[in-house]
């Protein structure tokens, strides 16, 4: 049986292209594979179920789903080799996409993903003090200043931090990275929107926007928002900033005052998120006392 190749091809804001080309004697024997299982559960005049004869289960599977079952058989296996072949150190996972599916012929499937974001922290505690010389930070100083409450003055040199950080601090986003999320995010928006029982349209006119802007306008928050935490993250790990245990069970403890909750909270993925916040934060803090 022919092998499977690939071709790597790296763009300049770290999007991985990885193209297969899958021999047909491996589509066939997957293909096969796949119709036999379903010929087992699906009902054909004529025959007994699971004993149609396979073109006839052929004939009532839909391509596209034929296709999809098939290449879902095959690709895990292959990206997984192309990681370890390539030494790719993948941030999410990937997106095929289909180039090719002929029959008889070797088909041709491209994974997207990209790889996780460098971040090159460089001076930027020299970036950070610079900013003690603003009003927020000197709240003593001869200088008018504003009448402002202590956590209203903490939030302000948070805020100017996260700015400073995101100015002075080089991040390289893969833009399938920031699309994978804006897609998120504006699929839970349709979905509130919905719920509410309107359109899409008619709610980008109460906003004045339109279905460009808005994604625009996601795209910017959350390239942002990304910059923001991988920064964070790294500095942590410079810094050998730790969340101890005692305070991710705390954290657990006061998210989920519910029994039930705690369930779908105290988990390895969670636990995983709770320590990053915590460690982000303590960041925070770090960096707003320089």
């Amino acid at each position: 049986m022919d092998k499977p190749s690939s071709i790597l091809a790296k763009l300049d804001d770290g999007t991985i292209q990885l193209t297969f080309n899958i021999p047909n004697t491996l589509i066939k024997k997957n293909r096969e594979e796949v119709v036999e299982e379903i010929g087992k559960i699906i009902e054909i005049p004529g025959f007994r179920k699971g004993k149609a004869p396979l073109e006839k289960v052929i004939e009532k599977i839909p391509q596209n789903e034929l296709i999809q079952k098939t290449l879902s058989r095959v690709l895990p296996k292959l990206f997984a080799d192309a990681i370890s072949e390539y030494k790719l150190k993948p941030a999410i996972y990937p997106r095929f996409e289909l180039i090719k599916a002929e029959e008889n012929e070797d088909w041709q499937v491209r994974a997207v993903t990209c790889d996780i974001p460098e971040v090159e922290l460089g001076d930027y505690k020299a970036a950070i003090t610079s900013l003690k010389t603003s009003k927020i930070w000197t709240p003593n100083s001869s200088e008018p200043t504003r009448n402002v409450s202590q956590s209203d003055a903490a939030g302000e040199k948070e805020q100017q931090v996260l700015k400073s950080l995101i100015e002075n601090v080089k991040v390289n986003i893969p833009k399938i990275l920031i699309d994978q999320e804006v897609d998120t995010r504006l699929a839970n928006l349709l979905e509130r929107i919905e719920k509410l029982g309107l359109t899409l349209d008619n709610y980008l006119a109460s906003i004045g926007k339109n279905p460009e802007s808005l994604r625009k306008e996601y795209g910017d928050s959350v390239r942002e928002s990304i910059s923001v935490e991988l920064i964070l993250d790294k500095i942590a790990q410079a810094e050998n900033v730790e969340a101890k245990q005692e305070e991710i069970e705390k954290a657990i403890n006061t998210l989920s005052a519910d029994p039930n909750t705690k369930k779908d909270i105290d988990n390895p993925t969670q636990r995983r998120l709770i320590e990053a916040i915590l460690k982000r934060r303590k960041v925070l803090e770090i960096l707003t006392s320089l």
